[in-house]
C-alpha cells in the first residue's frame, strides 16, 4: 500500500462521499459503449422473438406446435394469445447465456479494468479504502443485474403490446389471473431473475481481482459460466447440480403458478446468496491484501 493510500484511508469518509463514489462508478459504467452495446443486445432479443412468433402464427397456428414439452417455461405457445407471455419467454431465452453473458462482462472488467487502465491505484487514493471501493464496485454489477433484466422486461412488454393482444392471460396452472396481476407477476419474475444473477456478479468480482487483464477477467468468467452450465447437463452429475449457481435459474417460473410454487424459488435465492458470499470473501480477502502497482 502506498504513502498516499495510506493516508487516505485513515481519513473520515462520510456516506456523502460514499453515495458520491458510487454515483461516480454507475455514471462511468453506464456511459461505456460497451455497456450500451450489451443493453442494445438484451433489448434486441424480444424484438426478434417477437417477430419469429408473429411471422411463424401469420396463419393462424400456434408457434412450436401448441407444445411446450421441453425442459424450460412453456410460454411461447401462449405469446400469440398475449402478448405479455412474450416478457416471459424473452427472460427465459436470455437467462441461460446473454444475461450472465454480460454480467460478466461487467463483473471482470470491474477491479481488471481499473487496473489495466492504470487507475486503481488513484481511486485507492481517495479516502475509500479498498474494502468499500470493492463494495461500491460489487454494488455497481448488482445494478447492472436489475437494469439489463428490466431492459429485457421492458423490450418485451412493447414488443409484446405492438404485435399481440393484451388481457387476461392463464397461468401454468390454468387459472385466469387479470392483466394488472399478471404485470404484477412479471416485475416479480424481472426481480427473481436479477437476483438469480448476484452469484455471477460474486464470481466475476473475483475473478476481477485475479489479474490485470480486463480481457483476461471478462473471458475467464464468460468461460466458466458456460462450463458450468454444461456440466448442470450431464445426468452423471445429477449429485452435484443442485450446487450449481445456474441450476434452479428457471425456477421463476413457478411465480406463474397459482398458487405460487416457493420451493424452487427459494432454493435458487439461497444458492444465490452462498455464492455471493463465498465469492465475495474471496474478492475481499483477496483485494485487501493485494499488491497494486497500477
Amino acid at each position: 500500500m502506498s504513502q498516499a493510500e495510506t493516508a487516505g484511508a485513515v481519513r473520515p469518509v462520510s456516506p456523502l462521499w460514499t453515495f458520491g463514489l458510487l454515483r461516480s462508478e454507475l455514471t462511468t459504467t453506464f456511459r461505456r459503449w460497451r455497456t450500451l452495446a450489451l443493453l442494445a443486445v438484451l433489448a434486441g432479443v424480444p424484438v426478434l422473438v417477437g417477430i419469429a412468433v408473429k411471422m411463424e402464427t401469420g396463419d393462424g397456428s400456434s408457434p412450436g406446435g401448441g407444445g411446450g414439452g421441453g425442459g424450460g417455461p412453456a410460454f411461447i405457445s401462449q405469446i400469440t394469445n398475449n402478448g405479455l407471455f412474450l416478457v416471459f419467454t424473452a427472460l427465459a431465452a436470455t437467462l441461460p447465456f446473454f444475461l450472465p453473458m454480460a454480467i460478466g462482462v461487467i463483473a471482470g472488467d470491474a477491479i481488471a479494468g481499473e487496473s489495466n487502465a492504470g487507475t486503481l491505484r488513484y481511486l485507492l487514493v481517495a479516502p475509500a479504502g479498498r474494502s468499500r471501493l470493492l463494495l461500491t464496485k460489487y454494488a455497481t454489477v448488482v445494478i447492472f443485474c436489475l437494469v439489463a433484466t428490466l431492459v429485457v422486461a421492458v423490450s418485451a412488454l412493447t414488443v409484446g403490446a405492438l404485435l399481440f393482444p393484451l388481457g387476461d392471460l392463464t397461468t401454468i396452472s390454468g387459472t385466469r389471473i387479470s392483466f394488472a396481476e399478471g404485470l404484477g407477476r412479471a416485475l416479480l419474475i424481472a426481480l427473481a431473475v436479477a437476483a438469480s444473477l448476484i452469484g455471477v456478479a460474486a464470481l466475476g468480482l473475483f475473478v476481477s481481482t485475479l489479474t490485470g487483464s480486463g480481457i483476461a477477467a471478462m473471458a475467464t468468467t464468460v468461460g466458466l459460466l458456460i462450463t458450468v452450465q454444461i456440466l448442470d447437463q450431464i445426468p452423471q452429475l445429477h449429485a452435484l447440480q443442485p450446487y450449481f449457481f445456474s441450476h434452479y435459474w428457471l425456477s421463476f417460473a413457478d411465480l406463474m403458478r397459482e398458487p405460487v410454487y416457493w420451493d424452487d424459488l427459494t432454493k435458487n435465492l439461497g444458492l444465490q446468496a452462498l455464492y455471493a458470499a463465498v465469492f465475495g470473501s474471496a474478492a475481499w480477502a483477496r483485494f485487501t491484501t493485494k499488491d497494486i502497482t497500477a
